[in-house]
């Protein structure tokens, strides 16, 4: 679970505008830092199976948002890819 100072970081690095929350390139990035927790937390416990479809359905939000980016926004996509190492 990310603390709420590590989030509006995340925020800050990613936004597209002054007030910006919610853009695709937020959420990606949110959720990339969701999946890096996660799949640390599995490695410790192997049988947490709860933790691990919601790790299932965070990489699976995750592919719609970067296809829909991607569609939309080729650039951001490409930048956003970059930035995050994916």
């Amino acid at each position: 679970m990310l603390t709420p100072g590590k989030k509006k970081r995340i925020i800050e690095k990613f936004k597209t505008h002054a007030t910006d929350t919610g853009s695709p390139q937020v959420q990606i990035a949110i959720l990339t830092e969701e999946v890096k927790e996660l799949t640390e937390h599995l490695k410790l416990h192997k049988k947490d199976f709860s933790s691990r479809r919601g790790l299932i359905k965070k990489v699976g939000e995750r592919r719609r948002l970067m296809k829909y980016l991607k569609r939309e926004d080729q650039k951001a996509y490409d930048d956003l890819m970059g930035k995050l190492k994916i």
